[in-house]
Parts: structure tokens; C-alpha cells; sequence
């Protein structure tokens, strides 16, 4: 339901009749919105998949970034909520065990480990949430739009250099969805300074 409608309209009685049962009888198994909610975002960071172990900290960060970008396209209501519970599920807690230890084991301090998680969370859940916003799916989708929409509201003579940007993007087929490596190397590159100077 979620994933689908978002979580502002989800509640105990909605979820009940999607089940076909009871409302009461929800509270079987869950004490409240909030404690439903936390089981909800647990599930998602269970779906993110853990850096693995035995490679270099840059390609486990790398490789734990790209999935958690690809769990939260598929539950963009996540995205708000991944760092808002306070009462933190199992695979939650796993999760952040194990981007921690990635990180102190490749030689970062407590605190350079602290900044470059949030800078990595930030990260990701920033993409991921302008993605989830934007107003088309692919590149052939974006150009359709540069040129049928964009183009037309960048008059050559009034924004130079926005209409020279748009139009050799699309001769050149750009893909946005490029964009998150591209964000995640250079994000990558300067916490290894970081790494280097603890």
C-alpha cells in the first residue's frame, strides 16, 4: 500500500480492510502506527543489501550505495522515514553494525566514520528523493521533454547557456540516472582524504 500510495493515507483500519480482517485484530500484532511503521522501514533496510566483506571500504560503500538507491526507487516513502524511528527493528540495526565496521576496519576514526556515514546517507537519500520527484523515467522520456517542453522556454538570445546545455544533451542521449555514480565516486574520493588524515 505504501509503495503505492505513500504512507500519509496508510492507517491500522485501511491496512485491515486490504487484508480482510479486522482492525482490532491488527493490534494483535502491532501496537500502533508508529510500531507498524518501524517494522515497514526494517523491511526496507533489510532489502539493502550490506557492504561486503573482503574488498577495499570504497567498493563496499559502493556497491551498499547502489542498493540502497535501488530499494528506495522501489519504496520512495522510505526515504523520509529511513532515519526518523527511534525504535530501530533487527535488520535495521544490522545494517548500520555493518556500514560501521566497513568503515573503522578501513582505518576510520569514530568520528570520521560518523561524518562519513551521514555524507553517504545524505547522499543517497537526497538522489533518491529528487529521483522519485522527477517528471520522467528515462532518457528517451527526458528528451522527449527537453525538446517538446524545455527547449521552447529557453529562447537562445535570453538563456544562452541553458539552451546549449539542453540542446547537446539530448543530441548526446544523457541518461540522469548516470548521475549517481558520477555523485558517488567524487563523494567516495573525498572521504578517502578523510580516511587518510584520521
Amino acid at each position: 500500500m505504501a509503495d503505492v500510495e505513500g504512507v500519509d493515507g496508510l492507517s491500522m483500519r485501511r491496512l485491515a480492510g486490504a487484508l480482510g480482517a479486522g482492525a482490532m485484530s491488527l493490534y494483535h500484532y502491532v501496537a500502533s502506527k508508529d510500531e507498524l511503521l518501524d517494522a515497514m522501514i526494517d523491511v526496507v533496510f533489510d532489502e539493502i543489501e550490506l557492504p561486503p566483506e573482503g574488498t577495499d571500504w570504497q567498493s563496499a560503500m559502493r556497491h551498499e550505495s547502489l542498493s540502497a538507491r535501488d530499494v528506495l526507487a522501489r519504496h520512495p516513502w522510505a526515504i523520509s522515514l529511513m532515519e526518523s524511528r527511534t525504535t530501530p527493528g533487527p535488520a535495521n540495526l544490522r545494517h548500520r553494525e555493518a556500514v560501521t565496521a566497513c568503515l573503522r576496519r578501513a582505518g576510520f576514526s569514530v568520528l570520521t566514520a560518523t561524518h562519513a556515514n551521514w555524507t553517504l546517507n545524505s547522499y543517497v537519500y537526497g538522489y533518491a528523493l529528487q529521483t522519485a520527484s522527477l517528471p520522467f523515467d528515462t532518457a528517451d522520456e527526458l528528451a522527449e521533454m527537453t525538446e517538446g517542453v524545455y527547449l521552447p522556454q529557453l529562447p537562445p538570445e535570453e538563456f544562452p547557456y541553458l539552451n546549449e546545455s539542453a540542446a547537446e544533451l539530448v543530441a548526446a542521449g544523457y541518461d540522469p540516472s548516470e548521475e549517481f555514480l558520477f555523485g558517488l565516486d567524487l563523494v567516495l574520493a573525498a572521504l578517502e582524504s578523510l580516511r587518510t588524515a584520521s
